[in-house]
């Protein structure tokens, strides 16, 4: 997934760095960033960025805080999320203030899904994760996005094979927005190099070998050799991987 062959650094400082350090047109990706969150907030608000509080959401929110501020920033708290992403939710409150809104899934809907399938029933089948990821992120997305001209997301093509030709820019047509992908030609080393040469708060669960962070009982550290998402729903195909709220159903 990165440029380099070698084991990945454990240690969020380094890693993803590889054998050429920090990458040298890290700048210039800044800048082109900027140029496209500035072309949002210029010709396409309401925007807002759909933040996991993954380390590439800080990056963009410590971005958008900082020269774009009339793009919105939301969250969608599935009630299933590690104490370590809730205390981030906190630094970046205090840093930056009541700066992200949250949105929590229907009771109801929660209700229904543990008694069709019981309270972790999302490993005994795709479809029963997919159930709950419905329930608990994708039902809250669509209230999330109404009245929005545009969405962000902190995905890279580097993540996963289901992302390897994200485009910077989309039509969600399943919603009826753009959708856009601001770090999507971005690596790890960049991220990585851009939060701790910014001092931007990111989750403690990176220094615990944690490379991709979701809901707690779908998500678990990385061992050497497993590429970056392996972690995410592990018992499922690499090419399963995606939760629906970033389905590609782009009109032609």
């Amino acid at each position: 997934m990165t440029e380099t062959t070698e084991t990945p650094p454990r240690t969020p400082a380094n890693r993803g760095l590889g054998r050429g350090g920090p990458d040298e047109r890290l700048g210039a990706r800044i800048e082109e960033t900027l140029a496209l969150l500035r072309r949002i907030e210029r010709a396409h608000t309401p925007a807002a960025l759909a933040s996991s509080f993954s380390a590439e959401d800080m990056v963009l929110t410590d971005l958008i805080r900082q020269h774009t501020p009339g793009i919105g920033i939301f969250t969608l708290d599935t009630g299933r999320l590690n104490a370590e992403t809730y205390d981030l939710q906190h630094r970046v409150r205090a840093r930056y203030g009541a700066v992200v809104q949250v949105f929590f899934p229907d009771p109801a809907d929660v209700e229904a899904y543990v008694e069709r399938y019981g309270p972790n029933g999302f490993y005994d089948s795709v479809p029963a994760r997919q159930a709950c990821c419905q329930a608990r992120k994708v039902a809250p997305l669509e209230r999330a996005l109404k009245g929005l001209e545009a969405w962000l997301t902190g995905m890279r093509r580097e993540q996963a094979v289901t992302r390897d030709a994200l485009p910077l820019e989309e039509h969600d047509s399943e919603r009826g927005i753009l959708k856009f992908n601001p770090l999507a030609g971005w690596r790890e080393a960049d991220v990585w190099h851009y939060l701790k040469s910014h001092d931007v708060p990111y989750n403690e669960l990176y220094e615990q070998g944690y490379r991709s962070i979701g809901c707690a009982p779908c998500t678990r550290p990385v061992t050497v050799g497993e590429d970056l998402r392996a972690g995410r729903w592990w018992w499922e195909a690499a090419d399963q991987k995606e939760c629906g709220l970033h389905t590609r159903r782009r009109s032609p």
